[in-house]
């Protein structure tokens, strides 16, 4: 699907294109989801050099996500996007061109949708491809921003649920899934730190005070929340640890009642293989009191153990 997002005399027109149609004049955002080999094909006729794929839009060296040619400046960037309780990252394809921005996505981005809703209603006003992309990264770096709060507010709950028994199964689950949501998190920052540096310095001197205070202020923004996230992970960790811990020591106390019962029990089971044996030598067995007494001696070996792990303090 492509949407060319026009923006004239003050006023956005969002218009949905076909292979047929031409860029509509005063484009300030074109935007590509999901592309058919037809409309890439359709796009490479408004390029100078190869429309990238989707193998090349999820590359991860530096090299593939962030260069330039003839077409302009390409950033490749992680999307966060939040599904249920899990975090999933999106890669989308830009390319700041002189005259207006080009997106090339495999997948649907919330942030986007976003984005066109506030150029729709007018919240946004911007009138530079430039300004656009610092918009989105702006909303970005926000989202961002919201997400970890998220996990910290489930990991100070957690951190309450983790020496309740009955809980021990759910607090794994929850830290082990915002372990791997924060990671992601980071990863994104990571990447959105690398994607307005570079911008930075290929636009060196040509963006406006406005947009570069934008730009500056994102970067700022990112390093006060790298903290935060390392933070995160260390509370994690600690939780991880303490609930394998406990879980440990409530095994070990299971363990323990076993083993002081194995050890209680021993002397009645000696004395009772003792006279459960059938040798004719044995004078007891002709004895008339001879099984109460194996009984009472049974029972005082047991006492006994158990009164001698109670003064130990076993117990």
């Amino acid at each position: 699907m492509i949407t060319a997002y026009v923006y004239n005399n003050r006023e956005l027109t969002i218009t949905e294109l076909n292979i047929q149609d031409v860029v509509p004049a005063k484009t300030l955002w074109l935007d590509l989801f999901k592309p058919s080999d037809e409309e890439r094909e359709w796009l490479s006729k408004y390029s100078v050099e190869e429309v990238p794929e989707e193998e090349d839009i999820n590359e991860i060296e530096a090299s593939a996500r962030f260069y330039q040619n003839n077409d302009g400046l390409h950033i490749n960037s992680l999307f966060p996007q939040r599904i249920g309780q899990d975090v999933k990252g999106v890669n989308v394809s830009f390319n700041l061109r002189k005259d207006f921005l080009l997106t090339i996505r495999e997948d649907d981005v919330g942030l986007i949708r976003l984005l066109r809703n506030y150029l729709r209603l007018g919240r946004i006003k911007v009138t530079t491809p430039q300004g656009l992309f610092l918009e989105l990264f702006n909303l970005k770096v926000d989202y961002l921003s919201d997400l970890i709060e998220d996990i910290y507010s489930v990991v100070d709950g957690v951190s309450e649920q983790v020496f309740e028994n009955n809980e021990l199964d759910e607090v794994f689950k929850l830290i082990t899934l915002q372990e791997d949501s924060n990671g992601k998190i980071r990863l994104s920052l990571l990447d959105t730190q690398r994607s307005l540096r570079y911008m930075q310095r290929y636009y060196r001197g040509q963006l406006t005070d406005d947009n570069l205070k934008d730009l500056r202020e994102m970067l700022l923004d990112i390093e006060s929340l790298m903290p935060h996230s390392q933070f995160i992970f260390d509370k994690l960790n600690f939780l991880l640890d303490a609930a394998m811990g406990f879980s440990g020591l409530q095994q070990n106390k299971i363990i323990k009642i076993f083993s002081v019962a194995a050890v209680i029990f021993l002397p009645p089971t000696v004395i009772a293989s003792a006279y459960g044996m059938n040798f004719s030598t044995m004078p007891e067995l002709e004895w008339q009191f001879g099984y109460p007494m194996a009984i009472l001696m049974m029972l005082a070996s047991a006492g006994g153990t158990y009164a001698f792990f109670k003064r130990k303090g076993w117990l």
